[in-house]
């Protein structure tokens, strides 16, 4: 049944392959000669073209998972950091969500917005306050949004999200823009993911919520994300439709976190497999408490080490792709992870519809929110707080808009060449945010980190261009990019 080119859900995520694969897992799990002929085979090799991970199959990585020797875990942990560094430096992409309607017919029974909820009200942007939220979001120095929706066909068909891509592009308000839209809604037709690509997001993100099928029938007992299979083939689809860059994630806790975590890897196998090019990001989301949900009713949550060593595993199997981690997770767990793996986090995010414009950074509407958000910091913190440990916040766009997705991010990404852009990138957007949002205090902090930063610019030409750049943001110009 085991099939990775197969464009069946149960053909190239295996129920039979990934019981085969935990079983394999637990079997060798103490196999010292096996796990270190592992870790040999995934860590990074310097060639010709520059520094190359093999990255591992879903069953080589999860006898790593299933490992519990503290000195091979350790050696895991090191591991992680070393293809994190190698692949994505010590720069961070900051993003937050906008949530634009918790309309939604489906019956998740992890999701407050699940359409038998009485207690949650009912709320949808229009676009003028769309642009007050875009405002809200400029004002705080951010460029790159993730919109989010629930599923209703009537509340928020695929029109209503066209317009609303279309008038966040539009907003422009005093040095800010809105540079990139990333998209995190329901699976929909080969029509529409065409329709997304035209509208230019950047990109297409959907959580399977969980890998294994009868437990998630039962999660999603009604509605069109009932349809396992329709779900599940949903990436195929897009990628058919045109959009180079794809998300995974699971919900952790929803199911067995070993199973989730073979499944997330098989799907990303099958998408290399039959499209050439894995995942652009993979995200891990755990269930949280909101509004009808008590996350305490599902019995298979992790704890914070079990999480951190998912992240790790991850990140050496699949290598290139980039890890997200949303205010899902408080500031110790966040500060525990980045290291292993993760390239994306969110910052200053509110869960709620219509929660940014009219709010402090000390306020937060709850009434509509998806979930609690348990870093509340706000964005400035939250990028001093990086900049503190010598991670680079950074608010670059330019690969989304210099043509660099699908296979082509994917060619520089997987020899380590991608930096050659991104870092020089990632000092600049810095900049732009450290003149035009910052407070004082981690302006100092950021100049100071930009000054250093700048000589790990490796191309002498791409050096005096960035530093010229640099100076001539100070001066008022914005978005310079490579």
């Amino acid at each position: 049944m085991y099939n990775p080119k197969s464009l069946k859900a149960e053909e190239f995520i295996s129920d039979e392959e990934i019981l085969d694969t935990l079983e394999y897992a637990e079997k060798n799990k103490h196999n010292r000669e096996l796990i270190e002929q592992i870790l040999e085979k995934a860590s990074p090799k310097k060639t010709g073209r520059g520094v190359e991970c093999a990255g591992l199959s879903h069953r080589e990585a999860s006898v790593l998972l299933a490992c519990d020797i503290p000195e091979v875990t350790e050696k895991m942990y090191n591991l992680a950091r070393e293809i994190k560094k190698a692949f994505y430096g010590n720069r961070i992409v900051m993003f937050a969500p906008l949530y634009l309607s918790n309309y939604c017919v489906n019956q998740c029974v992890y999701c407050p917005y699940h359409y038998q909820n009485r207690e949650i009200p009912r709320k949808k942007l229009t676009q003028e306050e769309i642009i007050a939220e875009v405002t809200a979001l400029q004002d705080m120095g951010h460029k790159r949004l993730a919109i989010e929706s629930g599923e209703d066909p009537v509340n928020n068909p695929i029109e209503y999200i066209l317009e609303c891509i279309n008038t966040i592009y539009s907003i422009k308000h005093k040095n800010g823009a809105i540079r990139r839209v990333n998209v995190n809604i329901a699976a929909t037709t080969v029509e529409n993911y065409r329709k997304l690509k035209d509208a230019g997001i950047g990109t297409y993100i959907l959580f399977q919520e969980t890998y294994h099928k009868e437990s998630y029938e039962r999660l999603h007992p009604a509605g069109p994300k009932h349809n396992y299979a329709y779900h599940t083939e949903a990436m195929d689809r897009a990628m058919e439709g045109g959009i180079d860059d794809v998300g995974l994630g699971v919900l952790f806790g929803l199911d067995m976190y070993k199973y989730e975590f073979a499944g997330l890897l098989m799907h990303a196998e099958h998408l290399e497999a039959v499209h050439g090019v894995g995942p652009h990001t993979i995200s891990v989301p755990r269930v949280k408490r909101a509004s009808d949900i008590d996350p305490n009713v599902f019995d298979n949550s992790i704890d914070d080490d079990t999480f951190a060593k998912i992240i790790a595993c991850i990140r050496i199997a699949v290598p290139y792709t980039g890890m997200i981690i949303s205010t899902r997770e408080n500031e110790t767990c966040r500060n525990k992870v980045l290291g292993l793996g993760i390239s994306q986090i969110s910052g200053g995010s509110r869960t709620s519809v219509g929660g940014y414009a009219g709010y402090s950074a000390d306020e937060r509407p709850h009434d509509t929110e998806q979930f609690d958000v348990s870093d509340q910091r706000s964005l400035d913190e939250v990028v001093k707080w990086l900049m503190d440990m010598d991670y680079i916040p950074s608010f670059c766009t330019a690969c989304y808009r210099e043509g660099r997705t699908g296979d082509r991010f994917m060619s520089l990404c997987k020899v380590g060449q991608i930096q050659n852009c991104c870092h020089p990138n990632a000092l600049m957007t810095l900049q732009e945010y450290l003149e035009d949002y910052a407070s004082p205090e981690t302006k100092a902090v950021g100049e100071a980190l930009i000054a250093r930063e700048i000589h790990n610019v490796t191309n002498p030409k791409v050096k005096e261009k960035a530093i010229a750049n640099l100076e001539a943001i100070k001066n008022g110009s914005r978005d310079f990019r490579f």
